[in-house]
């Protein structure tokens, strides 16, 4: 929950309007629900998708999903899972297609949890997320969109924004203020217009694809796998789907062609007609079409994603680009978080408002890099289709330069693995990210051979949680809640004491970065609370590099740090990625025999800084240093 009072002053008033209910959005609400704000959350359409739309949630999504406890209604409903691409294109005789490569879609190299791609319709998604709107007491109201806003600081600074929305039919306003207000309405977003915010398109060729979803009768092989088929009547790239479903994206025309018609369409018929080209020699026919559509697709990004940090875009409303990549749903997940505990920091007196300028810093950077990867990707999956007068004729090219294409098109996607699957999803050097070379006034930031890289995710660990001796996911121990997660990594159980009796000293004094987050509630707070008990904005989490039996809480942990009983670990588990090691945890953070080291990850998942764990004051000081930078940020410091 927030730390300052996020009731409304009365109905008309709120933390923040969000306009848009698609991943964005959602995600951003339900966040910031369970965190104790208010909300208004409004959206155009009169229900939830039904049928089409993004379906595609990436390896590093499935675990953000999973921290935040919606996993498993997410595999309730028995997603496609899709663990290897298939490639597919025209045999040498030059009659019909060949599978000629497959390749993990994601590979041993990416430590994930969850080694594969989650294809789920996004209604059942989104259904997961209102859901638990409802809950925390969020109704999306439907079909309201919002009519104006305008910014009166000076009138108000509690509730600067004031925001008009209006019922889609016209008759109906409402009038409401708020703190924040977040566009995550959609490509055609009102909010980034009203602002001025210009869009630009990275490549100016623009296509028009066709999706269908359907049950289908097939003999080709691989109709469970994801696959990319070219052949010389055109190019299908195929997603399995829940339910016994397929879907078919089919490319029909490009700005690049000759006799180009933005207006161009092509019935059902025509590309099911065409599909069947394309697989020959393998049959298909329907059994039904669950969604049929046809839409424009333009690689493009927004100039800005705010102005003012009052008003914030996301999603779609500051970026465009192919379904190929399934990247959609994932990136706007991942906006709305970054978003989101920023916000939760600002209004809790943890950050100064500035670090809200790191969400466009950050993710700004990572929208760029799908954009660069989606359009190398898009064009050679479009520029590989063979001329076809079945829907839109196209420049023909040599079978020496397609046979070139072929390994361009599979290198391209072996090389994107790692960062579509979200876990090579990096933020740069910043306030909030202090790399080695951050000017920060102590040595014991970034001890030499730590392999974690600031900005980067934090590594998968397996542990054993001594309170119960049940193993678990370290990476998963502190649930999404806002807070920062502190994991100290205490090494060897005995030489280890002294710093950690040094830390606990320093974490209690009044001036400790977590002290001067106290919880107002601090010394009524529930002997059973296991993550927050002194700030709602931190957890400390305690690993040894020792056998569960030889840890006992009471003895070996000391002072505050023992209050976090459900939050010590030993550090026991086999690890393949270093199967040397006797205690895996600490080899793959690079933490090694004799040495200590606290990680502190930020709420998103994302490393924020390392520091030497000794003995002394050092520790305390240094990361007292970062947090108060947090809260003491200025413009001059965040980039």
């Amino acid at each position: 929950m927030a730390l300052q009072s996020v009731q409304p002053r009365d109905h008309r008033s709120y933390d923040i309007v969000i306009v848009g209910a698609g991943p964005a959005g959602l995600m951003l609400s339900t966040c910031l629900a369970r965190w104790g704000y208010s909300i208004k959350h409004v959206d155009n359409r009169p229900e939830p998708t039904r049928t089409g739309r993004a379906d595609g949630i990436q390896p590093r999504s499935l675990e953000l999903l999973r921290n935040m406890g919606l996993k498993s209604q997410i595999m309730s409903h028995n997603p496609a899972r899709v663990y290897e691409v298939a490639f597919w294109n025209p045999s040498q005789s030059g009659q019909g297609i060949v599978r000629t490569n497959t390749w993990a879609s994601c590979p041993d190299f990416i430590d994930a949890r969850y080694p594969f791609t989650t294809l789920l319709h996004q209604g059942y998604i989104e259904k997961v997320f209102i859901d638990d709107l409802v809950k925390h007491k969020v109704e999306i109201q439907r079909p309201w969109t919002v009519a104006s806003f305008r910014s009166e600081e000076c009138r108000d600074t509690n509730y600067p924004i004031c925001v008009l929305l209006k019922h889609i039919d016209g008759e109906e306003t409402q009038e409401v203020r708020a703190k924040y207000l977040f566009g995550g309405e959609g490509a055609r977003s009102f909010i980034r217009q009203r602002l001025n915010i210009g869009f630009k398109y990275i490549d100016p060729v623009e296509h028009i694809w066709a999706v269908m979803d359907g049950v289908v009768q097939t003999d080709f092989p691989d109709i469970k796998m994801k696959c990319t088929i070219h052949s010389h009547h055109g190019s299908i790239m195929v997603i399995p789907r829940e339910d016994n479903m397929v879907r078919l994206y089919v490319q029909i025309a490009s700005s690049s062609e000759i006799g180009w018609d933005r207006r161009d369409i092509a019935t059902e018929q025509e590309i099911q007609s065409l599909a069947k080209k394309i697989l020959f020699p393998y049959t298909i026919t329907w059994e039904r079409v669950e969604w049929y559509s046809i839409y424009p697709i333009g690689q493009g990004i927004s100039d800005k994603y705010s102005l003012d940090e009052r008003t914030f875009l996301g999603g779609d409303a500051c970026h465009t680009h192919s379904p190929k990549a399934g990247q959609g749903m994932n990136t706007a997940f991942m906006d709305a978080l970054n978003l989101a505990w920023k916000i939760h920091a600002v209004e809790g007196g943890l950050a100064h408002r500035d670090i809200l300028k790191t969400y466009e810093l950050e993710r700004r950077c990572v929208a760029l890099r799908l954009l660069a990867f989606d359009n190398r990707y898009a064009n050679l999956f479009s520029r590989r289709q063979a001329a076809h007068d079945d829907i839109k004729a196209t420049l023909g090219k040599s079978r020496d330069d397609s046979e070139g294409d072929v390994d361009e098109f599979t290198k391209v996607f072996k090389e994107s693995c790692e960062f579509t699957s979200g876990y090579g999803v990096a933020y740069g050097c910043n306030a909030i990210n202090w790399s080695p070379d951050h000017e920060a006034k102590s040595a014991l930031m970034h001890p030499k051979g730590i392999k974690l890289r600031t900005g980067h995710v934090f590594t998968n660990c397996d542990v054993t949680r001594v309170i119960d001796a049940n193993v678990v996911h370290l990476e998963q121990e502190v649930p999404l809640n806002g807070a920062f997660r502190i994991f100290i990594f205490a090494g060897d159980l005995y030489s280890s004491q002294l710093a950690l009796q040094d830390f606990a000293t320093g974490l209690a004094q009044e001036n400790s970065f977590i002290m001067a987050q106290a919880r107002p509630d601090v010394n009524d707070v529930s002997h059973h609370e296991q993550h927050n008990p002194h700030s709602m904005f931190f957890t400390l989490c305690t690993v040894f590099a020792a056998n569960r039996g030889c840890i006992d809480i009471t003895k070996d942990v000391p002072g505050l740090l023992a209050r976090y009983r459900y939050h010590v670990y030993a550090d026991d588990r086999w690890d393949a990625r270093v199967p040397a090691a006797k205690a895996s945890a600490h080899a793959k953070i690079g933490v090694n025999a004799g040495e200590r080291a606290i990680v502190v990850v930020r709420p998103d998942g994302h490393v924020a800084v390392v520091v030497s764990l000794v003995q002394g004051p050092g520790t305390i000081n240094a990361l007292n240093e970062y947090f108060s930078a947090l809260n003491s940020m200025r413009l001059s410091n965040i980039e």
